[in-house]
């Protein structure tokens, strides 16, 4: 059974850092597109950030330059490093997960190409300006 678990939201203010965590269990694919995504009440979830099993990674415009997506070495956890926040970037953060397929593993209008098979429960990001 594949889990994913968020977890390192909280509250900061405008500025500030935090890296959530992502612990990914029960996903043996070797091959496989991950990502973050985020969604604020009341409006679509968008696409943050995407990884491929090659460590190649995409962002969508409105965090390029401040998010960073990563993976430990033994790839079982996915990080998404957040600096310089902003109020609009106040949602709950979702990591998701799928195995590689003929979609690119990429972010793009705001969502990751191929769509995402497993997603986590989320953690909240709250932002205070």
């Amino acid at each position: 059974q594949v889990q994913l678990v968020e977890s390192g939201g909280g509250s900061v203010q405008a500025g500030g850092s935090l890296r959530l965590s992502c612990k990914v269990s029960g996903f043996t694919y070797s091959k496989y597109c991950m990502g973050w995504f985020r969604q604020v009440p009341g409006e679509e979830r968008e696409g943050v950030a995407a990884i491929d099993n090659n460590g190649s990674t995409s962002y969508a415009d409105f965090v390029k330059g401040r998010f960073t997506i990563s993976q430990d070495n033994d790839k079982t956890t996915l990080y998404l490093q957040m600096n310089s926040l902003k109020p609009e970037d106040t949602a709950t953060y979702y990591c998701a997960a799928r195995p590689a397929s003929y979609a690119a593993c990429m972010v793009l209008a705001g969502r990751i190409f191929g769509g995402m098979d497993y997603f986590g429960k989320g953690t909240l990001v709250t932002i205070s300006s």
